[in-house]
């Protein structure tokens, strides 16, 4: 479906010089320097796979979702999509394929969006009962059938995300890049948005690969997720295997209104269950995860409490631990 061997993309920066007459001299003799977005990336993606792209700002990511996608051309290495060249932009690879980026806008400002899936749909020549069909469904789910007669600038930003995936999504794409789609986005909105692209996906069978900051779009979307820093590939894998492999623990918190009784609980608790500590009058332990439930079952057995949770560590923690890992190797 997608494959990515080998890719490079680099641009030419200027390098400034300090002081007056340093940037007197780059007016005549412009020194350059060349930064790598992607360098030496490969990627292998099955249809009906959504996988997330994760790094820091200026890692790749929007990169290569603008490479896979046509928008631009990489410096070297090979990328097939669909069996396309996508650079090549060809009609035929366009129209099974779709890019929604949260901080660029399709539809047109002053008009209302239906007017704008109306070019669309002259664009993609949709037929006319599949386009019909189409918006009520799409309108239907996003909950926006009353504002598609709303002059786009007008509507709130959530309301102006579902249009753009509604015009995104009406020739029903075979391969979709999603780069920050719920950036901004309140929380009402962005479950509305992943509950949509979870459904969306199942139904079409369609392949996505999804840009974000926000970790609970990434957690509940994606199974796999890869990695990049300094355009670089330093993860691709399972979000299972981040949390086996970075996170052998789990945390439980246990909260007593006879705290004081337990003072001596630390120094009574087995060593091979974990760690027991007593903080800001809460009992917390950290315990390997197949021991869990012997850790819990101890303080419950020990101790009068009147509420206990069991956690593990946050993905964006784990995420921060390789991130730290690759930089010691």
């Amino acid at each position: 479906m997608i494959q990515v061997k080998n890719l490079n993309k680099e641009f030419k920066v200027h390098k400034k010089e300090a002081g007056f007459w340093g940037s007197v001299s780059s007016l005549f003799n412009r020194q350059y320097i060349t930064k790598f977005a992607l360098k030496d990336f490969s990627l292998d993606v099955e249809e009906g796979e959504i996988i997330g792209l994760i790094g820091a700002n200026g890692a790749g990511k929007t990169t290569l979702t603008k490479v896979l996608s046509g928008i631009i051309h990489p410096t070297s290495g090979a990328v097939s999509v669909l069996g396309f060249n996508p650079w090549d932009r060809k009609n035929e690879y366009r129209r099974q394929m779709a890019v929604i980026m949260g901080q660029k806008a399709q539809l047109w400002w002053d008009l209302p969006a239906m007017d704008g899936f109306l070019l669309l749909r002259e664009i993609y020549q949709i037929p006319k009962k599949e386009f019909e069909e189409s918006i009520d469904y799409l309108a239907n789910y996003l909950d926006v059938k009353d504002q598609l007669n709303i002059q786009v600038r007008r509507l709130s930003l959530g309301e102006r995300m579902k249009v753009e995936l509604m015009a995104a999504l009406l020739h029903k794409p075979k391969v979709i890049f999603l780069d920050e789609p719920t950036i901004g986005l309140d929380i009402t909105a962005q479950k509305a948005i992943r509950s949509f692209l979870k459904t969306y996906r199942k139904e079409h069978n369609a392949t996505m690969i999804l840009t974000s900051h926000y970790m609970d779009d990434i957690e509940e979307l994606c199974n796999r997720i890869v990695i990049l820093r300094d355009g670089k590939k330093v993860y691709d894998g399972e979000i299972s295997t981040i949390q086996n492999q970075y996170a052998p623990n789990k945390m439980i918190i246990a909260h007593s209104d006879e705290i004081d009784k337990y003072k001596d609980l630390p120094t009574a608790f087995p060593t091979e269950l974990g760690e027991l500590t007593i903080i800001d009058k809460k009992i917390q332990i950290i315990t390997p995860k197949d021991l869990t439930m012997q850790a819990a079952k101890f303080l419950i057995d020990n101790t009068q409490i009147k509420d206990l949770t069991i956690q593990g560590e946050e993905i964006a923690d784990l995420i921060e631990k390789i991130m730290i890992s690759k930089d010691s190797e």
